[in-house]
């Protein structure tokens, strides 16, 4: 399949996946909960990478706006406006970055709304490390989350090498009148923050590097039958 095709389906599908959670309160209750408490435990394994000058800003990045609890309708309804003119326009590199970063959040979704069935007994708005370990291994597949873990590190990695192209900056900031205009400036914010945030880094390996041996740990932990305090990994 390729990168267009992988964009429009992985699209079409957390489009799809988000207007289910929408239409029923209660899977929106148990969705929200999981993003939540996930989100606040990414914000304490990677505390001191969101602590520093140099990877702050990326850190944020990855932790809010590619994978947070944030209302992303607006973005996805966005999207999928845009799909067609980004396949026609896009180079090739910068089509599969989006379209990693899409299949991630197609995937990220599936795997949440899997927790969110899995944790909504008794009480979801009461998850722990316990409760949430023995759901995860029962959510999914090892190897779909290990492919989550590799399209994050890959999506940095592909940000890493775009901001390197001066001209895609300055495209960005004329981008961002029409994108106003034309209805599409949550968009546009996304991939300016995106942009801006690793371009800071000058160099974002390390940072990555990080990010993904924390991850793997966790993910190893889980698998191998941890149930209390997986989530206070080594620093890397």
């Amino acid at each position: 399949m390729d990168h267009a095709d992988r964009l429009q389906q992985a699209a079409k599908e957390v489009a799809q996946l988000r207007a289910s959670v929408a239409s029923d309160a209660q899977a929106r209750a148990w969705a929200h909960a999981v993003k939540s408490w996930q989100a606040h435990r990414l914000a304490r394994t990677h505390r001191d990478l969101l602590a520093e000058p140099r990877h702050g800003a990326a850190a944020r990045f990855f932790l809010q706006d590619l994978y947070g609890a944030k209302d992303f309708s607006q973005r996805d309804a966005e999207l999928a406006r845009i799909v067609p003119m980004l396949v026609r326009l896009l180079p090739n590199a910068a089509l599969a970055t989006i379209a990693d970063a899409i299949e991630m959040d197609a995937l990220s979704e599936r795997l949440d709304l899997g927790l969110a069935r899995q944790l909504r007994e008794p009480d979801p708005l009461r998850i722990d490390e316990v409760a949430y370990a023995d759901a995860y291994r029962r959510t999914g597949s090892r190897r779909e989350r290990e492919h989550q873990l590799e399209l994050i590190v890959t999506v940095g990695r592909s940000l890493d090498r775009l901001v390197r192209h001066p001209m895609l900056g300055r495209l960005l900031k004329a981008m961002a009148g029409p994108a106003r205009v034309a209805g599409l400036s949550q968009m546009h914010d996304f991939l300016v923050r995106g942009f801006e945030a690793f371009r800071a880094i000058g160099g974002a390996s390390d940072f990555l590097g990080r990010i993904e041996s924390r991850e793997r740990a966790i993910l190893e932990a889980l698998y191998a039958g941890a149930r209390a305090d997986w989530s206070e990994r080594p620093a890397a």
